[in-house]
């Protein structure tokens, strides 16, 4: 217990970076994984060809892959950069690599919901004259979150758990960074294992039973 005393704050700073991680992460994955969607729906081909092999390749590939190949192969070999401190600029790569990995599973969430809509309501927005991307943000889209409130609140629950693999991304400042840190200087301890999972239940429960509360809340009636 002293030991989970001594070093609570560095802890506390570890677990705040893979909060902020996950909020990056969180906007990356809802804006590409709704733009997937569209694209896997779309009645261009080419458009549903490249949404679907998006999904099939990240979803089948390790997470440590994903953000091993955004911080060698985006930053170090594309070149892109975000800023001039390595740790911000490691920060913010993990952070993409991490929204584009959930942005898959998102987007298969949303093809679910988009599944549960009636197909009549398609046609008739065909039949006075909608556009397809006016059918689908406008009638399927906003039915298709209603329906998946409770999938996609598993996603970003696994998404805030995932964030812990941040170091394959060569960010060093994590909670599973800073707990290895505390390990190598004092040796392993059950404390500190325990007060970091407390903390990430204390963060992941609520969204848990909020998104069950609110799936009840706003479900489609059909």
């Amino acid at each position: 217990m002293d030991e989970l005393i001594t070093y609570a704050p560095e802890l506390a700073r570890g677990f705040l970076e893979n909060v902020k991680l996950s909020l990056v992460a969180l906007v990356v994955s809802f804006i590409l994984g709704t733009i997937l969607v569209a694209m896997r729906v779309s009645p261009t081909p080419v458009l549903r060809a490249a949404g679907t092999v998006y999904v099939n390749v990240v979803r089948n590939t390790p997470l440590t892959l994903v953000l091993a190949f955004s911080a060698l192969g985006l930053s170090d070999q594309l070149g892109l950069v975000f800023s001039d401190q390595p740790e911000t600029n490691s920060f913010w790569i993990v952070g993409l690599g991490l929204g584009a990995y959930t942005a898959a599973f998102v987007c298969e969430a949303l093809r679910a919901g988009i599944n549960t809509v009636p197909m009549g309501q398609a046609e008739a927005s065909r039949a006075i004259g909608l556009t397809f991307f006016q059918t689908l943000t406008m009638i399927i889209l906003p039915q298709a979150f209603r329906a998946v409130i409770a999938p996609l609140g598993s996603v970003v629950i696994a998404m805030i758990k995932n964030s812990t693999v941040a170091t394959a991304g060569g960010f060093l400042a994590d909670s599973a960074a800073t707990m290895k840190i505390v390990f190598d200087t004092t040796g392993a301890s059950i404390p500190i294992f325990l007060g970091v999972i407390a903390a990430f239940m204390v963060l992941i429960l609520p969204i848990g039973y909020f998104t069950g509360w609110l799936s009840r809340k706003l479900a489609v009636v059909r």
